[in-house]
């Protein structure tokens, strides 16, 4: 058997994984500040850091971000979600894990619609929007020696 004779039978599948930060006020799983360009180490707490005792606790306005984008993405909104602990170590992740909805996403089977040039439309389907915390940030001077 040739390579040649199975070329027919193959369709390319591609896709993408896309990052969006939700402009909301506080973190994810804590009241700390969201907001961009303050000093190191100055936006954290014992829930940032999973301190002993430190419980997340999740934040309304995220949730009702991302139900409006699953909505305006022609997704199905599960009414129950469940959040996973991801371990793996990163530089920028103090912790250890990362909060994520690996096994059970909040909006999935979405869809956005696109016209084409013809004037024929095509739908790209949406597998999954999920919510998770980012890890921490990384700050390199022109020190070699070390990082913030």
């Amino acid at each position: 058997m040739s390579l040649g004779t199975n070329q027919n039978n193959c369709e390319l599948v591609s896709g993408l994984e896309i990052h969006v930060q939700l402009n909301t006020n506080t973190k994810i799983f804590s009241s700390d500040s969201a907001s961009f360009g303050a000093l190191p180490n100055q936006n954290i707490s014992t829930v940032s850091l999973a301190l002993p005792g430190a419980l997340p606790k999740l934040n309304k306005e995220v949730i009702a971000k991302v139900v409006r984008i699953g909505l305006a993405l022609n997704c199905t909104i599960n009414q129950i979600n469940h959040f996973d602990r991801k371990n793996y170590f990163y530089a920028d992740l103090p912790k250890g894990y990362q909060i994520t909805q690996d096994n059970q996403p909040i909006c999935v089977n979405g869809f956005v619609e696109v016209e084409l040039s013809d004037g024929s439309t095509k739908k790209i389907g949406i597998n999954r929007i999920h919510l998770e915390e980012d890890a921490g940030k990384s700050i390199h001077d022109q020190d070699d020696n070390y990082s913030l």
